[in-house]
């Protein structure tokens, strides 16, 4: 004897709701989903099958196959909420950290090569008896060009480059502004370095918008261009410990006269001539110079009793001839394989 309509719909949603209630993972309940109630489902079938049956019959049946759907449609979205929270409890229990276990080997951090470089720099310098001192990165144009011989129109001012944060305040271009400050608030005799970050608008494989210098100043009443020499002669071999033979070559710069560009032998080819110091067997290192009647004026210092000398040196050049990097760029873009190298 055939089971009547509604006890075949109370048969489907029973082994319907045992499907849907073992369901492993969220794949299956979408399965069963286009099973049950999909387009060509199984519910979806009784539904077509309404007008089918007997007039008395219709209004029960439909009201069945409605509470089937329904029922289905429901333990199919319990059942999808259910397997979201187990799975994200396994996610949960697979990621945890137990504290109390032993810490893991890691590689142990370095100083940076600039910092490197930096730290020997004022390492030696320090030992030769000068002082450290440092000034604002955001400097006004009387400290950065004014004072150092460098006035408004200046044709020395277009070498710089400058950032301009308003009309008279600027990133500063170099650290000399550092010096002047220190003038201005000790009495000769003074020998001082200023290290620190300056910043121009340049950018290739020589050269980046930020970097870091150094620059020297002693004034004292019988400083000669003979005592400048013989300190950056000192320095140089310190810094590549080995002996180099050293070149002063005539150059401008606003706040020093005399000045001039240093040369010291290629530590690469030892004089020989390669692509680094294009053939020639010379690098060119720093810039130097006695310091300019002008700047000893503007910070009230008699240049009929002092005389004094400044240099400045770029401290990622040292850096790349020290440790035979051929890109700037390297130092600033924190790839840990090349830093790791210097651990």
């Amino acid at each position: 004897m055939n089971a009547s309509p509604i006890a075949e719909l109370d048969l489907l949603l029973g082994n319907a709701l045992s499907e849907i209630s073992a369901a492993p993972n969220s794949a299956v309940v979408e399965q069963l989903r286009i099973a049950l109630l999909g387009r060509q489902g199984t519910v979806t079938a009784q539904l077509k099958l309404i007008g089918a049956q007997p007039p008395e019959l219709r209004k029960e049946f439909g009201a069945a196959v409605n509470h089937v759907r329904d029922q289905l449609t429901d333990a199919l979205l319990d059942r999808s909420v259910e397997i979201k929270e187990e799975e994200q409890q396994a996610q949960i229990t697979a990621e945890k950290v137990d504290v109390t276990l032993p810490g893991r080997g890691r590689h142990k951090g370095s100083l940076h090569p600039v910092s490197r470089t930096l730290r020997r720099i004022e390492k030696i310098f320090t030992r030769a008896g000068f002082d450290v001192a440092h000034g604002p990165e955001i400097e006004d144009d009387f400290h950065n060009f004014e004072a150092l011989n460098i006035p408004k129109n200046h044709p020395a001012r277009a070498m710089h480059d400058t950032f301009y944060v308003s009309d008279e305040t600027v990133l500063r271009t170099h650290t000399s502004p550092v010096q002047i400050r220190y003038l201005e608030t000790h009495t000769p005799p003074v020998a001082v370095i200023a290290p620190g970050r300056v910043y121009r608008c340049d950018s290739d494989v020589t050269h980046t918008p930020m970097f870091h210098q150094v620059e020297g100043l002693a004034v004292d009443s019988d400083i000669s261009f003979a005592d400048l020499k013989g300190v950056l002669v000192f320095f140089l071999e310190e810094f590549f410990e080995r002996e180099l033979p050293v070149r002063f070559r005539p150059s401008f710069f606003p706040f020093t006269e005399p000045s001039a560009e240093v040369d010291m032998g290629c530590v690469f080819c030892d004089g020989g001539g390669c692509r680094i110091c294009g053939h020639s067997g010379w690098i060119e290192v720093l810039g130097c110079g006695m310091v300019h009647t002008e700047v000893f004026r503007q910070v009230g210092i008699d240049n009929e009793l002092f005389t004094g000398y400044a240099f400045g040196l770029g401290i990622e050049r040292l850096a790349m001839l020290r440790y035979g990097v051929d890109d700037l760029r390297l130092f600033f873009e924190n790839e840990v394989s090349f830093l790791r190298q210097f651990a």
